[in-house]
């Protein structure tokens, strides 16, 4: 969907802010066993520390590997839904299990297990929130500033003129 690099930073500033915030919110309530007020400020206090690792890494590593993998089973003249879907899929297929070793190594008590752990818990909301919740509404907002900074374009060259 992004045009260009900046386009492309700033959708994965999205997309990494609110699928790492998301995911968060669920590792606290799956450790406190509750879901409270404090489970969302809680997890405001790893932000800091895993929104930079995963834009990071989504915007120089797992996206262009994703995209790759995406096209192995995709033609660029399928519909673009699916395209978009098969790219979503591949990112979550990639950085669920990193970004789940990154947080066991960071957060708990680093095992293989714990890892597996972490990955298999974590897999299934990672993929529903990349496709059906995180995934539309960031594009929804990307979509939206993109009409907003054309419209925006349009009046400044129609002033000028």
């Amino acid at each position: 969907m992004p045009q260009n690099k900046l386009q492309d930073v700033v959708f994965t500033a999205m997309m990494a802010t609110l699928m790492v915030y998301c995911m968060v919110v669920y590792n606290v309530a799956l450790n406190t066993g509750d879901v409270t007020a404090m489970t969302f400020v809680a997890a405001l206090h790893e932000l800091p520390i895993m929104v930079p690792i995963a834009f990071v890494l989504e915007l120089f590593v797992v996206g262009r590997i994703a995209r790759k993998l995406a096209f192995s089973v995709m033609r660029p003249d399928d519909r673009p839904q699916l395209i978009t879907y098969a790219i979503s899929i591949c990112i979550t297929c990639i950085m669920c299990p990193v970004m789940s070793l990154i947080a066991t190594l960071l957060f708990k008590e680093p095992s293989f297990g714990m890892w597996i752990k972490a990955w298999a818990m974590n897999f299934p909301m990672a993929l529903g929130l990349q496709l059906f919740y995180c995934g539309p509404l960031v594009r929804l907002v990307f979509r939206s500033m993109l009409k907003v900074k054309r419209w925006a374009f349009s009046l400044t060259v129609a002033k000028a003129a």
